[in-house]
């Protein structure tokens, strides 16, 4: 299991990527970061003068998301979005993602855990992509360095 404070990223099979994290804050409080928008807008790949401009979730299943991050120098927009397919509230949701400007193929499927223990909680995310061609493309970028720093702001928020 990852320390507090250290992601830890493997491949469980050849279409998928698990991101685990452990932070000291109940689950309660990890779960509404990640799904209301005031909060999700002070940590979610805000980082390297990226803000997230757009972020709208219809938290049920069958609802959409929509995130638009927007590079404060440059005016570049990134947009992504899907549908939830499953929330248990505080422990479970999944939902599919989808990039505007696709930086791999196909949509992914997201499946996100939140486990509680002695006040601290152990997320864990995994995406299965539709290939290993696609799994590969995103291992390739710096994903992991880019959820860690979002992370990190993640820590700093669930502190405040």
């Amino acid at each position: 299991m990852a320390g507090t404070g250290t992601l830890k990223v493997t491949t469980p099979s050849d279409r998928e990527i698990t991101m685990t994290r452990v932070f000291d804050a109940p689950r309660r409080r990890v779960f509404d970061a990640h799904t209301r928008p005031e909060l999700l807008k002070r940590w979610l790949g805000v980082r390297g003068g990226w803000t997230l401009e757009v972020c709208e979730v219809d938290l049920k299943v069958g609802g959409k998301y929509r995130y638009v991050w927007r590079k404060g120098a440059t005016g570049t927009d990134m947009g992504m979005g899907g549908v939830f397919r499953e929330i248990v509230p505080g422990e479970r949701i999944v939902c599919t993602e989808t990039f505007d400007d696709a930086w791999y193929p196909g949509e992914a499927l997201v499946t996100t855990v939140l486990v509680e223990k002695d006040g601290k909680t152990t997320l864990t995310s995994t995406t299965r992509y539709e290939s290993k061609e696609a799994r590969d493309a995103v291992l390739a970028t710096p994903m992991e360095r880019g959820v860690a720093e979002s992370y990190d702001k993640l820590v700093e928020l669930l502190a405040a």
